[in-house]
């Protein structure tokens, strides 16, 4: 292929943040991401995860998935779910969740959230669950519109707001206010693993 800026990745993802998420981070290095399949939760991921596996033979493949509480670590669940990966597979895992991605950017997140920097964390892989974080963030945002989009409503049983989701994607897509991905990565591991190793492909696929 010509070079890092023609690449096409294919991606697979639990939901429409993650897409959102990986669009952003293969835009944030030069490439381009494909059909992105999933989208469905993390179960039927799993499920499709051999069938991703064998197109990654022949093709640069992209697959999210959040640690969440499926395992000690990630190389457990790598190993878990795909312990023979393709060559051009590129199986990463969101340490514990995607949402810990976002809140590595702490000055982006507190911006977008109308809220201080200092009740951001500075360490979101240490989190146990980042996307309830989150939601407690946004408790605290000066916005009412934030408050009412992200904060579940009373008696509803659901863990986010009606708007959740919409309001992270526009967080991670925006310009030039939203995510960045290089800044997050210099706070979480996981993020900084998965651009390093795609990095890595794309350059095996430029040459």
């Amino acid at each position: 292929m010509g070079g890092a800026t023609s690449v096409s990745v294919s991606c697979a993802v639990e939901g429409d943040v993650d897409e959102a998420v990986v669009r952003r981070v293969l835009e944030s290095l030069g490439a381009t991401a494909g059909i992105v399949y999933g989208k469905s939760g993390k179960a039927q991921l799993r499920q499709r995860i051999r069938g991703y596996n064998n197109a990654a033979q022949h093709a640069l493949w992209l697959v999210l998935v959040d640690l969440d509480h499926d395992a000690e670590c990630a190389p457990l669940l790598r190993q878990l779910w795909l312990p023979d990966a393709a060559p051009w597979m590129c199986f990463r895992v969101a340490v514990r969740a995607v949402e810990a991605w976002l809140l590595a950017d702490r000055e982006r997140i507190a911006s977008f959230l109308d809220l201080p920097i200092a009740r951001v964390p500075e360490d979101p892989e240490a989190l146990d669950d980042p996307k309830r974080t989150m939601v407690d963030l946004a408790r605290s945002s000066r916005r009412r519109d934030i408050r009412e989009d992200m904060i579940p409503r009373r008696g509803s049983g659901r863990a986010v707001g009606p708007a959740y989701t919409s309001r992270l994607i526009e967080f991670v897509s925006s310009r030039p206010r939203g995510w960045r991905p290089d800044v997050a990565s210099l706070r979480c591991d996981s993020l900084r693993r998965t651009t390093e190793r795609l990095r890595c492909l794309m350059g095996v696929l430029g040459r």
